[in-house]
């Protein structure tokens, strides 16, 4: 197979990527489709990326979610689920909603709250303690709920909770998840899940919380057969939107509007607790992607992470602005402690995983006292630095509660299940893209040798240092805030639809300094237009901070995304710095 030249020619950038550009061929069809449609250059050709048909473009720039919302009966057990807790509102029984402690979980935990509330009902929430509990459903906890309700929802996990859910006996539950199922199934009333094995995957790529929506459409569906009418499920998209894109599923498909959709629901500010944090975490303009993943999610996260794990859940259900505000406050400070620690543990684990080798097909760090509440971000980080799998254990005694990360077209979830099949784990689970793992002391160098033979099968071990992948070339003086408007429309951007990367090449720099502890700021312009602003997070953890700081008055060809920076009631395009290379 003949490798396509790199991209301005650079073979190693000062992140040590390769660019790689468009196609003869996609230059080809962007043509044909800025002629045939009238679309801007630049956006036809991530229309053409994205495997869009000119006739197809103005479905794609305005999804309609009527269009791909899919029939919620599609997914097994749906029917089952939506009749039974309809009967539970219906008959005044006791509802318990048993969720996750991480967002997803919250979010669905917060759906269903917000849905029975505005039918005169109540929940009880229970979110599990991640130190003391773990993940998932736990016997004591399942036979102490079920001894006081009737009904018992399992949301972002139960699917491989057999035993806990068997100890439920005197209630009825419902599993409503997207983690991988095992063969066979827990002993619950129904077990409504994208991903199990009797799936035909067409919605495997849904989190939780969009497995929830469906089965509150479902049972909206229902109300109207019986000439009632349900609470408007529209207004709560901007929970689904959250949850997904803080779960990172991939932004396609349904996925893809109901993110678009949650967003416009968000920016109306009319769920309590995400405005309040929104205005705690200093959220100045409409909500994206960007401050889902990385303002909104991370402080959600934080009560399960290191705090009381009901906080994210208990913030975005409540309709009480004093109990959002102490919440959001509460989260906020907790997710300053929780970075905190995450430094120091990703410092160790970065330099333990350097020493073991960052070319095998996976890359994993373990140790003593290292919380589990921060060694899913620290095996994020790994990822990203390495581009390999990433598992991070933190130990306590004998036992170790770890997390892990993949990457593209490697499936994580289904070798820890493998792992878990083989009993070198205590237990496992996850999907394609995350899993978490608990393993015994004496097990753990065994377990990891065999995860990385599992890994390797798929090809982990294989993948070379990640490609800069571009989708075209720019000059300052296209980087207008109307081009950038008009790019926006093929988003909203994330997991499974990269924000479009374009480049300027042989730029000269009219200033760069660092700002705060690794970052860089500058401006760069071609000599002919108005110097661009740019922005390049963590750029001294690389050489691009020091490259470009030290320019001496060279040209650089720079690569990254396009934003637009408000600020002081201004507008202007700003570049997201990614990568760099001598002209």
């Amino acid at each position: 197979m003949t490798t396509r030249p790199a991209f301005l020619g650079v073979e190693s950038s000062a992140t040590g990527r390769r660019w790689v550009g468009p196609t003869a061929e996609a230059d080809r069809l962007a043509e044909a489709m800025v002629q045939e449609t009238g679309l801007p250059a630049a956006l036809a050709r991530i229309l053409v990326a994205r495997g869009i048909d000119p006739a197809e473009t103005q479905r794609f720039l305005e999804p309609q979610l009527r269009d791909l919302l899919p029939d919620p009966r599609t997914l097994r057990d749906m029917g089952v689920a939506a009749a039974r807790f309809l009967k539970a509102v219906k008959d005044h029984q006791k509802i318990a909603v048993f969720a996750d402690y991480d967002v997803d979980g919250g979010s669905s935990a917060a759906l269903l709250m917000t849905w029975l509330r505005a039918m005169g009902r109540h929940a009880t929430l229970y979110i599990p303690d991640r130190i003391d509990e773990g993940y998932g459903p736990n016997v004591p906890a399942m036979e102490a709920l079920a001894h006081d309700h009737d009904l018992i929802l399992c949301v972002d996990c139960g699917t491989l909770s057999h035993e806990p859910i068997a100890a439920a006996k005197a209630a009825d539950v419902i599993v409503l998840d997207h983690h991988l199922g095992a063969e066979t199934l827990p002993p619950a009333l129904a077990v409504v899940n994208p991903n199990r094995q009797d799936e035909n995957g067409s919605l495997s790529h849904l989190c939780a919380a969009s497995v929830v929506f469906l089965m509150l459409v479902e049972a909206n569906r229902l109300l109207r057969e019986g000439g009632e009418k349900g609470p408007d499920l529209m207004s709560m998209l901007d929970l689904v939107a959250l949850a997904t894109v803080a779960d990172v599923a991939p932004l396609i498909g349904v996925n893809r509007a109901l993110v678009r959709q949650g967003l416009k629901v968000m920016a109306r500010r009319e769920r309590i607790g995400l405005t309040t944090l929104a205005d705690v975490a200093r959220m100045d303009r409409s909500p994206t992607p960007y401050h889902l993943g990385f303002l909104l999610g991370p402080r959600v996260n934080a009560g399960g992470r290191i705090g009381a794990a009901d906080l994210g859940a208990r913030l975005l259900a409540t309709d009480d602005p004093h109990e959002a505000q102490a919440l959001a406050e509460r989260l906020d400070t907790l997710n300053t402690e929780r970075r905190e620690i995450e430094n120091r543990v990703r410092d160790a684990a970065l330099a333990q995983a350097e020493a073991r080798g960052l070319d095998a097909p996976l890359v994993w760090a373990a140790a003593e006292g290292w919380h589990p509440g921060v060694v899913g971000i620290v095996a994020a980080r790994l990822k990203e630095a390495t581009n390999r799998p990433a598992i991070v254990i933190g130990f306590q005694g004998d036992e170790g509660k770890g997390s892990g990360r993949s990457v593209e077209g490697i499936d994580l979830g289904a070798s820890i299940q493998r792992l878990g099949a083989e009993g070198l784990l205590i237990r496992g689970g996850g999907h394609r893209m995350a899993a978490g793992l608990t393993v015994a002391r004496d097990r753990l160098d065994d377990a990891m040798a065999r995860l990385s033979e599992l890994l390797a099968k798929q090809g982990a071990g294989e993948i070379g240092p990640r490609d800069l992948r571009l989708d075209g070339l720019l000059m300052p003086g296209a980087a207008t805030p109307g081009l950038i408007e008009d790019i926006e429309r093929a988003g909203p951007f994330g997991q499974g639809a990269p924000a479009p990367r374009f480049a300027f090449a042989e730029m000269g720099l009219a200033f760069a300094r660092r700002v705060g502890e690794n970052h860089l700021r500058l401006a760069f312009t071609d000599g002919l237009s108005a110097p661009v602003e740019a922005i390049a997070f963590g750029a001294f953890d690389t050489a691009l901070g020091p490259l470009l700081e030290q320019h001496g008055g060279g040209r650089f060809h720079l690569a990254g995304r396009l934003e637009i920076n408000h600020w002081q009631g201004r507008v202007k395009p700003q570049l997201r710095l990614e990568d760099a290379a001598c002209a």
